[in-house]
């Protein structure tokens, strides 16, 4: 279970740090959106192994 919390950990720090970058205006939404989309595919990654 810690593996799984500390995937989770992570990858909402990564979104937390998108999301701000967004909202500062330092990338557009459809990068913002692709770097999300990356980050939930390295969560399913770690979930899955």
């Amino acid at each position: 279970m810690a593996e799984t919390e500390s995937a989770v950990e992570t990858f909402l720090d990564r979104a937390d740090a998108v999301f701000e970058d967004y909202e500062n205006g330092y990338v557009d939404p459809d990068a913002a959106l692709s770097t999300l989309e990356s980050h939930v595919d390295t969560l399913r990654e770690d979930l899955e192994s």
